[in-house]
């Protein structure tokens, strides 16, 4: 029965790391490797490749879908190979092992065999035995690679020979241990040792048994194997493995490639087309092949994209079915409503040869009228928007100009809301290329719209101008209004409100036309609020008619900007006592 024997203290040198059972690691010194340092170019470029990979990643469905079965095909190929390695190498292994064994055991049996049948007496006889039985070893197969012969620690025959062995046989492999083991024990031992090769070492194995030698008592018989030739056939079905599996997973990245690209070419087909459609394209179609999953798709894209060409080309009539409805309506009631002015300011101008009742309705009937003409006016504007048809007539005004005629125009206004005007303006000229009729009706809406909401309290305009854009922003602290509100507060005919009574009039039209004009300045009217603390509305346009817009010179939320010392202005101020107080509030 064979005994496996722990490893050596050192004597022997470690077995190589292809054989697991008996094998010792290697021990290796601490081993110094030049790393150049990166310099910074490199990991930028690094970084760049790295952020490249991970957009494709995130925009790319082929990519994520090879990818990731070429990461998990690699991975099963791999833990498939290591279990098909340790397999092979185990088989391999066991199987050498129980044939050296065999062999080991046979050659202790014909040795002894040759030592029994021996008549040597002295020393010198039984040297002569040992040596011509070792000589004979010299063309031993089955992989021995040498044998020694050596006297047993516990033997005190007086006969000694010198302990005789093979040229190819190294003597050092064989650790105390081992010996310790098989004197104590007797029988068959082996141990997996490491043999001293060119290239470093190779595996190997020593098997160990006890002989006597006539007259010179027990000895221990070592034969030595050699495990090179099986590693190396361990190495090469390894090799021919993770060849096999690096061209399958090539093959299984090619062959998902192509077929991920072929499943989603429909689909890619449809994004693009949806595209173009979103883009105005409406009789943009995806092309249908086969009958299946795909063609079913594509029918189904197909058909819902005729349903929404449909339904557009349908809204794009009514919607110019509604405009030219609009600006009929509204060029038809001049003329009617040239003629009601006309009698109403006779009646109006003669209201005093009145009774009471009488008067008071010839007031109320021209304040309507009034009302009545700015909502034609306001309809006229938003029908010449949505024929495209406004136009600029653009001169080079002061900024600071046109914000303190509007102030003057709405100071009775604030004066009967009780609002106090705060204006700040910058010391210098703020000069910019605006069609000024148009930019005074956008600060007239805003500020009516923050008198009308301001609820009593006061109003902040600041005027603000950097190299390339000039901004104005209106700030109420009244009622204020949500984000979701401050979305809608353009749309046409909105209220953010509609149970809450109107005090200044208006057409629900203002601010719609007022971003109207925001935009055909190049230009942004922008809202922001917050319920109980105020509202505020920003117009920013670019110094220069056509010019690109640049950064705002004033933040859209008065909160975000340090605080400022302004000039308070009485509502009731005439026009020159606002120029006075914007120059000394700069």
């Amino acid at each position: 029965m064979s005994r496996d024997v722990a490893q050596s203290r050192g004597a022997s040198p470690p077995a190589a790391p292809a054989l697991p059972r008996g094998s010792v690691p290697h021990r290796a010194g601490p081993a110094t490797t030049y790393r150049p340092r990166a310099t910074e170019p490199l990991r930028l470029r690094a970084r760049r490749k790295i952020l490249t990979a991970a957009g494709r990643w995130r925009t790319s469905l082929s990519v994520r879908v090879v990818t990731i079965t070429v990461v998990g095909g690699a991975v099963a190929l791999a833990l498939l190979g290591g279990v098909i390695g340790n397999q092979v190498r185990d088989g391999l292994y066991d199987a050498r092992v129980e044939q050296i064994l065999a062999d080991a055991a046979l050659r202790s049996r014909d040795a002894q065999e040759t030592f029994d049948s021996a008549t040597a007496t002295t020393g010198q006889q039984v040297q002569q035995v040992a040596n011509d039985w070792i000589d004979a070893l010299e063309s031993s197969s089955s992989g021995a690679l040498g044998t020694v012969l050596m006297r047993s620690p516990n033997e005190s025959s007086a006969v000694t020979i010198a302990e005789p062995a093979t040229n190819n046989a190294p003597r050092e492999v064989v650790s105390d241990q081992m010996r310790a083991a098989l004197a104590a024990e007797g029988g068959q031992h082996w141990q997996a040792v490491g043999l001293p090769a060119e290239d470093g070492e190779e595996p190997g194995i020593v098997v160990g048994a006890t002989v006597t030698l006539p007259a010179a008592g027990t000895y221990e018989l070592y034969t030595i194997y050699t495990l090179a030739p099986e590693e190396e056939t361990i190495r090469l079905v390894l090799r021919v493995l993770s060849v096999g599996a690096l061209a399958l997973v090539v093959v299984l990245g090619a062959m998902v490639w192509v077929i991920t690209r072929w499943v989603l070419r429909p689909v890619q087909e449809a994004a693009r087309a949806a595209e173009r459609i979103a883009d105005g394209l409406l009789a943009e179609r995806v092309p249908v092949r086969g009958h299946d999953e795909l063609a079913v798709l594509g029918d189904s894209f197909n058909e819902m994209a005729e349903s929404l060409q449909r339904q557009i080309e349908r809204m794009e009539e009514l919607s110019r079915l509604q405009q030219r409805f609009v600006s009929d309506v509204s060029h038809e009631l001049r003329t009617p409503l040239t003629t009601i002015r006309m009698a109403g300011e006779l009646i109006h101008d003669a209201r005093d040869s009145f009774d009471p009742a009488v008067r008071r309705s010839a007031e109320l009937l021209h304040t309507q009228l009034d009302r009545f003409e700015s909502m034609l006016a306001d309809l006229l504007e938003i029908s010449r928007f949505d024929a495209g048809a406004a136009a600029l007539e653009v001169e080079e005004r002061d900024m600071r100009d046109i914000v303190e005629r509007v102030v003057e125009l709405n100071a009775i206004l604030a004066e009967r809301k009780g609002s106090e005007i705060r204006l700040q303006v910058p010391a210098g000229p703020c000069t910019v290329e605006v069609d000024s009729r148009r930019v005074e009706r956008v600060l007239r809406n805003l500020l009516a719209n923050a008198i009308e909401h301001g609820e009593g309290r006061p109003i902040d305009i600041t005027v603000a101008a950097s190299a390339t854009t000039v901004a104005v922003r209106v700030v109420d602290h009244g009622v204020g209004m949500s984000a979701e509100e401050a979305l809608h507060v353009f749309d046409r005919f909105w209220r953010a409100d509609p149970a809450r009574a109107r005090t200044t009039g208006g057409t629900g039209l203002g601010l719609a036309i007022s971003q109207e004009d925001a935009r055909l300045h190049g230009g942004l009217l922008e809202a922001w609020g917050e319920i109980g603390v105020g509202a505020s509305f920003r117009l920013t346009v670019p110094r220069h008619a056509g010019a690109v817009l640049g950064v705002s010179p004033v933040p859209l939320n008065p909160h975000e900007e340090p605080a400022t010392i302004t000039q308070e202005v009485s509502s009731a101020a005439g026009p020159e006592s606002w120029s006075e107080l914007a120059e000394e509030g700069s």
